[in-house]
């Protein structure tokens, strides 16, 4: 297994492409692998020449000399394999032309897919053991991302301190990171779909970008050059946020999807959870730039781990990269390619432009998807909320120190894990009985049915938020508000699994261009509110502040009851949506 991650890896791929495949070879590489029948040209097609042998004349001909083939000496390494992988009898030419020309045979003799439903390299006949290590790999790569989001609260008062700003320039950093990584998946996801980039190229060389535009910050002499960069590196990260869920659905089966996505979403919460612990203690003892160089040091560990161990997942470019382009060279056969391939010979640069950055705006003004991108925006900005007012709570209030106030966050990790079981168990219990019986009585479900978890869950925002304002005081012990803060997490967590599963199965054709959007959109709205949040808690109070936002919250929740009623309805009338 780990031969095979390192060879599908970044570095893996470029030692196997620079040694000509003698290192860390794939099957086709190898002396001894038989070339499929079917993917060798007829001999009437071959070319034909007084040069010396090509690799197409070395594999078949109507007067072929097997004897002479093997005598020969090899011009190189690659060649012999290439003699020692093929066949070269007339009877195998004429059996080749009969396939050929018998569409019922081979209906399409060149088309170059997976061999079998248990062929080894499609990543989801991985083991386990591969799968579970990849999709921890994922998860680290997102980890090392979101915590650059709230691993740089903590460098806020000294960078006002020592730049002479105001708080909300200084929460800009902030701000624009979010934002950056709402827009980045507009123009660098779509790349990732390309067959022949796929995932691992975009992740990689994105993260260099983020580990290299960190280090101007870490650097920085005036405000100015913190902010740009900051909105550099958020633009760079995002195709670990926003792809990361694909990476995961291209190695486990859809009835496994719900919860390895969960275990993905937990790894991305943990990021804005304990950045403010890891930074705030640094921030305290060092000054404002260590969380930010703890940043760097965290993400410049992912580059290399990840270069050398990550494999690529996207089955598209497996079968390009590691096995169209390979028999196109050694069988000479210029017309064998995969169904990606050929589906993307078809497609324009214009078509490519639109569907990433204009189907996304148009599928916006979709009823359900409106209001799924407002309210994950919402809930989601509240999370974000949490960084001004736990300084307001713990600082102030309570008196912890600049470290100390960041352990609070921890409880949501608590929460998490208790959340991430109780859903698991819904899904097996609740949600694959649906789905099996659907399946014996040849019908579809519903998509609606992904949003009933996600209407139970709601309750717990207002809940916490209530709570967590109303019980700040000196006179109550810290650890109440703790508790309510940490209610907030089985809200998001179970709203966003379930308004994104929704929104993907309603719109199974438009899956990209909804989650593109919806990551826009609550990326945008996300982003604005921590300019506004000290100022806000601090002018109402965090008892009629929290008491706000919970009863937005609770206006918002009969819109959601209504879209679980009569979202089939809006289904209908949609020439996006699935209506079955």
């Amino acid at each position: 297994m780990v031969q095979d991650l390192i060879r599908d890896s970044t570095i893996g791929q470029i030692v196997n492409y620079v040694s000509g495949g003698r290192l860390l070879p794939y099957p086709e590489h190898r002396p001894g692998y038989v070339v499929p029948r079917r993917f060798l040209l007829p001999a009437s097609d071959r070319k034909q020449s007084d040069e010396p042998e090509s690799d197409a004349a070395t594999l078949c001909g109507d007067s072929c000399d097997k004897a002479k083939d093997v005598s020969t000496p090899s011009t190189s390494p690659d060649t012999e394999i290439k003699r020692e992988s093929t066949i070269t009898t007339l009877a195998a030419d004429i059996e080749l032309q009969k396939q050929v020309d018998d569409d019922t045979a081979v209906p399409d003799p060149y088309l170059v897919d997976w061999d079998g439903e248990s062929d080894p390299e499609n990543p989801r006949n991985w083991s386990f053991r591969k799968r579970a290590f990849v999709a921890f790999e994922i998860s680290l790569l997102t980890f090392s991302i979101y915590i650059g989001s709230a691993i740089y609260t903590s460098s806020i008062p000294g960078l006002m301190s020592e730049f002479n700003v105001s708080l909300t320039t200084a929460t800009l950093g902030l701000t624009l990171y979010v934002l950056a990584y709402g827009i980045g998946p507009m123009f660098l996801s779509p790349l990732q779909e390309l067959p022949i980039l796929g995932r691992n190229p975009v992740y990689m060389a994105t993260l260099f970008l983020f580990v290299i535009f960190q280090i101007p910050i870490v650097t920085a002499t005036n405000i100015s050059t913190v902010l740009a960069m900051r909105f550099m590196t958020g633009f760079f990260g995002s195709p670990a946020l926003a792809t990361g869920g694909a990476s995961m659905a291209d190695i486990f089966p859809q009835s496994q999807l719900a919860c390895v996505l969960g275990v993905w979403a937990l790894g991305a919460v943990a990021g804005p959870i304990t950045g403010p612990v890891i930074g705030g203690f640094a921030a305290q003892a060092e000054g404002w730039r260590w969380p930010m160089m703890e940043l760097l040091w965290i993400t410049s560990f992912a580059v290399v781990f990840l270069s050398l161990l990550l494999p690529e997942t996207y089955g598209p470019t497996i079968l390009l990269l590691r096995r169209a382009q390979r028999l196109r060279k050694l069988t000479g056969n210029p017309e064998l390619r995969t169904a990606a391939e050929r589906e993307e010979e078809s497609k324009s640069a214009s078509s490519v432009m639109y569907e990433s950055l204009v189907r996304p705006f148009v599928l916006a003004k979709e009823p359900a998807l409106a209001f799924a991108n407002i309210y994950l925006g919402f809930v989601y900005a509240i999370f974000y909320l949490w960084f001004e007012a736990f300084p307001i709570a713990f600082n102030e209030i309570h008196h912890f120190n600049e470290g100390v106030s960041g352990l609070p966050f921890l409880s949501f990790i608590v929460s998490g894990g208790l959340t991430y079981t109780v859903y698991c168990i819904y899904q097996k219990y609740h949600i694959a009985p649906r789905y099996a019986r659907a399946a014996a009585a040849n019908t579809d479900v519903a998509p609606e049915i992904r949003l009933e978890i996600g209407l139970m869950a709601s309750i717990f925002i207002p809940t916490s938020v209530l709570i967590f304002g109303f019980t700040s005081k000196p006179s109550i012990h810290w650890i109440v508000p703790i508790i309510g803060a940490a209610l907030y997490l089985p809200g998001i967590f179970l709203n966003f699994q379930s308004i994104l599963m929704y929104i993907t199965s309603a719109y199974p054709a438009y899956a990209a261009s909804v989650l593109a959007g919806n990551d826009f959109f609550r990326s945008a709205i996300a982003s604005v509110f921590p300019l506004f949040g000290r100022r806000f808690f601090t002018n109402l109070g965090l008892g009629p502040g929290s008491a706000l936002l919970a009863g937005i919250s609770f206006l918002l929740m009969p819109v959601f009851w209504l879209l679980l009623k009569y979202g089939h309805v809006l289904r209908q009338r949609s020439k996006y949506a699935h209506s079955a």
